[in-house]
C-alpha cells in the first residue's frame, strides 16, 4: 500500500448502533472497506449484544458497555489473526449487533381448525388465537443458524417460522394440561402455561427464548358448536325425553311463526302452516302443561316406535292433534327430499279424512 492510498483510507475507531426503530433483530455494522482502529471504542448498549465475525468465523460477543479494542478485549479475534502482543495496526473484521429487547405482542392463531383429543368429546377440531413474546438470548446461535450475513434481519423475516412452532404444539399442550375442552375458557392461563412449555424448547434451538404466551380464545368450528349447543340444551333438561321434546318445540316456535308470516309455498309449506295454524297452539299447551305437571306422556322409544307405525298405516282412532303433528313430520321429509310431493298429497288427504 502506497503513502497515498494509507492516507486516504478511512479508519472506524467508534463502533455502536442506535437502534432507529421496531422490528430488527440483527443488524450488520457497515465497514465496507474500511478498517477498524485498534484501540478504537465498542459500545453496546443494554438490550444489545454484539459479535465480532471473522472470515466466517464467530470470535468474540460483547455484552452492554463500553469496550477499547485491543488484542486484550479480542482474545478469540487475535488467536484467529495470529495477532502477537505489540499488534497496534488497523484491522478488518465483521461486526453485528443483536437486539435483546423482548419483541412483543406477536400473533399466533389456527387458519384452520385443529384436530386434538378431548376425553369429553373424543376428537374435536378447534380454532384458537392468541400472543407470544421472545427475545434472543443466544446471539451466536441465532446469527449461525438464522440471520447469517444479511444486513438486517427483523421479526418479519421471522414471523411465519415461530406460529408454526406455536401452532404445532397446541395439541401437546391440550393433553398435558388435562383440560377438557369446556373447560379451556375458563383456564386460558394454564393453557397458555402449557403451550409456552411445550414450545420454548424449539424456540431455544434457534438462538431464542419464549418469554411469555398468552391465549385470546378459543372456540369450534361453526357447525360442531350447533352440535354443542343441542348437546348443552340436553345437559340443561337432564335426560327426561319428555321435557326434551318440550324443549325442541319452543324452540322450533320462531321459526314456524317466520314460515306462516312470510307465506311460505309448496307443499312443506303448506303442511307446516296447516299444522301451526290449527293445532300448535293445543299441541304446546298440552306439551307444556305437561312439562310443568312433570309427566311424560311415553317413553322416547315407545314414542319413535309409534311414529314409524303410523307412517307406516296411520291409526284409526287418530286424533287432531296426533293427525296436524304427523302432517309436520312429513311435511320436513319433504323438504329434506325424502318424500314426494305426491306422496305426501296422497297421505295427507287419507289423513285430513280422519278429522271428518
Amino acid at each position: 500500500m502506497s503513502l497515498m492510498d494509507f492516507i486516504k483510507k478511512q479508519f472506524i475507531d467508534i463502533i455502536q448502533w442506535t437502534e432507529d426503530g421496531d422490528g430488527t433483530l440483527a443488524w450488520r455494522f457497515p465497514v465496507a472497506d474500511k478498517e477498524i482502529q485498534y484501540g478504537g471504542s465498542l459500545t453496546v448498549r443494554e438490550s444489545q449484544i454484539a459479535v465480532f465475525v471473522n472470515e466466517g468465523k464467530v470470535a468474540d460477543v460483547f455484552g452492554p458497555g463500553m469496550y477499547k479494542l485491543t488484542t486484550q478485549t479480542l482474545p478469540v479475534l487475535t488467536y484467529l489473526k495470529n495477532w502477537d502482543k505489540l499488534f497496534e495496526s488497523p484491522f478488518k473484521s465483521d461486526v453485528y449487533f443483536f437486539s435483546t429487547r423482548q419483541q412483543i405482542d406477536q400473533r399466533w392463531g389456527t387458519q384452520q381448525p385443529v384436530t386434538i383429543r378431548d376425553k369429553d368429546f373424543g376428537a374435536v377440531r378447534l380454532r384458537a388465537f392468541g400472543n407470544f413474546a421472545y427475545r434472543i438470548a443466544d446471539a451466536k446461535l441465532f446469527h449461525t443458524e438464522i440471520s447469517g450475513t444479511r444486513e438486517r434481519y427483523g421479526v418479519a423475516d421471522l414471523d411465519g417460522q415461530l406460529r408454526g412452532l406455536m401452532l404445532q404444539h397446541i395439541s401437546d399442550a391440550v393433553a398435558q394440561s388435562g383440560i377438557p375442552f369446556l373447560d379451556l375458557a375458563a383456564n386460558q392461563v394454564e393453557f397458555a402455561k402449557q403451550l409456552l412449555l411445550a414450545t420454548a424448547p424449539e424456540f431455544e434451538r434457534l438462538g431464542l427464548k419464549l418469554e411469555a404466551v398468552t391465549l385470546q380464545s378459543v372456540s369450534l368450528p361453526e357447525e360442531l358448536q350447533k352440535i354443542l349447543d343441542q348437546k348443552i340444551g340436553m345437559g340443561m333438561i337432564g335426560k327426561d325425553m319428555g321435557q326434551f321434546m318440550q324443549y325442541q318445540t319452543a324452540q322450533a316456535i320462531p321459526k314456524l311463526a317466520e314460515g306462516v308470516g312470510s307465506g311460505g309455498g309448496g307443499v312443506a309449506g303448506d303442511a307446516m302452516g296447516l299444522g301451526a295454524g290449527l293445532a300448535m297452539g293445543q299441541v304446546l299447551a298440552q306439551q307444556l302443561g305437561a312439562g310443568l305437571a312433570g309427566t311424560v306422556a311415553a317413553p322416547a322409544a315407545a314414542a319413535a316406535a309409534a311414529t314409524a307405525a303410523t307412517v307406516a298405516a296411520p291409526a284409526p282412532a287418530a286424533n287432531s292433534d296426533e293427525v296436524f303433528a304427523m302432517l309436520e313430520k312429513l311435511g320436513a321429509l319433504v323438504s329434506k327430499g325424502i318424500l314426494t310431493d305426491e306422496e305426501f298429497a296422497a297421505k295427507k288427504a287419507e289423513l285430513l279424512k280422519k278429522l271428518v
